[in-house]
């Protein structure tokens, strides 16, 4: 099961940061600059976890906890915010937030508190994904055919565990380079082409998936 988070930060900056690393981490991460636009994203998908700032514009903080307090009582929401007064903190425990981190947050330190938030919740998380005879470990960042580890780096180790979470979904190569590539690199679209090669190399013997190729657009995983 892929954990959905909700990020709601309206620097966007920030936003995209977080994002990027919670997706790094396993989750599937979902960011939104304000409120309303959250409200709209909770209304097309369901979240397993809510992030959320407390200065925003229109909808403040409090204000988005108490509609979703309202509407679900027991998603875990964790207030990511530059205040650090204790009424600030009282007010968001009081409308029923889970955690409360001060802004700037170590994104370490977020991964843990979102896994022991996720415990709490009784929300387990399968960081595990097995496709015929290839056994993907998030935890471990670890690949086995039939048993056999296969060398992996984390960035290949990555980009086919994306692939894999959405079967038949078609990434980008653009997609694929924000994604697992840092916005400073260098590196042109091809890059992501060469790991596909070598990837498929790799994992010539997983007998369950193959990586097609989408002419004009990218990659997607199909299972076999």
């Amino acid at each position: 099961m892929m954990i959905n988070i909700l990020v709601v930060e309206d620097d966007p900056m920030l936003n995209q940061i977080v994002c990027k690393y919670l997706t790094q981490n396993g989750f599937h991460a979902q960011g939104c600059l304000n409120a309303n636009a959250a409200y709209d994203a909770m209304y097309n998908q369901l979240f397993e976890l809510i992030i959320s700032d407390i200065m925003m514009p229109e909808i403040d903080g409090f204000e988005f906890a108490r509609t979703v307090r309202e509407l679900n009582r027991t998603i875990p929401i964790l207030f990511m915010s530059a205040k650090d007064d204790l009424p600030s903190k009282q007010k968001g425990f009081q409308l029923g937030i889970d955690d409360y981190m001060v802004k700037p947050i170590d994104l370490d330190e977020l991964i843990l508190r979102i896994r022991a938030l996720l415990r709490r919740a009784n929300i387990e998380m399968d960081r595990k994904i097995i496709v015929g005879n290839l056994v993907l470990d998030a935890d471990a960042i670890s690949a086995e055919v039939d048993g056999e580890e296969v060398p992996l780096t984390t960035r290949e180790f990555n980009l086919i565990y994306k692939l894999l979470s959405y079967p038949k979904k078609t990434f980008s190569r653009a997609q694929l380079m924000d994604e697992f590539w840092e916005s400073d690199s260098d590196a042109s679209l091809r890059a992501v082409d060469v790991y596909v090669t070598k990837l498929r190399d790799k994992l010539s013997a997983c007998d369950g998936f193959k990586i097609v190729t989408v002419r004009g657009l990218g990659y997607k995983a199909v299972l076999q």
